[in-house]
């Protein structure tokens, strides 16, 4: 597996670098081929960030933490988060065992879907008028809207952007208040 690790306002030092590496790779037993980690490390108005995402077995997982002091217990959290997750919807994703062993896993596609983040005004700055400060454009493949929100789900978005399988048009899925979700299809 291929991690890459990435930092901003924080120099990423050997030690940090081999605690990332030996955390992240715990979460390879979970996945049959898990092809790349981005581990993205960042102090932001004091906050140790860390933001992980796994792409493997035609899945895209991602978790991000925030602590107020320390960037080892981010690591740890965000990597309890994601086994928790990977967990979570192992059986969606593998299909349920048998004597002969794990099914053919679930056909998911490979999409990648990224959050985009607006910008954040410095303290006691007014911002007037909101802007569009990035553009993310990522392949669209035909899936349902199921998969869709399984996708959701693992990418822990509340709203995820597809091409129904079935009617060939662009559809939103989102995660509702009462923790269904709902579809919006084009009229």
């Amino acid at each position: 597996m291929l991690i890459n690790i990435k930092g901003k306002n924080i120099e990423v030092t050997d030690a940090l670098s081999s605690y990332v590496n030996k955390k992240v790779q715990k979460l390879e037993k979970h996945f049959h081929d898990l092809k790349e980690a981005v581990v993205s490390l960042s102090v932001h108005r004091g906050m140790h960030v860390v933001e992980v995402q796994l792409e493997g077995d035609g899945v895209m997982i991602r978790a991000e933490e925030r602590r107020g002091t320390d960037m080892y217990g981010s690591i740890d959290q965000v990597v309890e988060k994601l086994e928790s997750r990977v967990q979570k919807f192992k059986g969606k994703l593998y299909g349920k065992t048998t004597d002969e062993g794990p099914k053919e896993k679930a056909v998911i596609k490979d999409e990648i879907m990224t959050e985009a983040y607006g910008p954040e005004g410095e303290e006691g700055e007014v911002e007037t008028e909101p802007t569009v400060v990035r553009t993310k454009r990522f392949a669209m493949k035909p899936t349902t809207p199921e998969e869709a929100a399984q996708r959701m789900e693992l990418l822990h978005h509340t709203f995820y952007v597809f091409r129904n399988s079935r009617t060939e048009e662009v559809n939103v899925v989102y995660k509702r208040d009462d923790g269904n979700y709902g579809l919006i299809e084009p009229a």
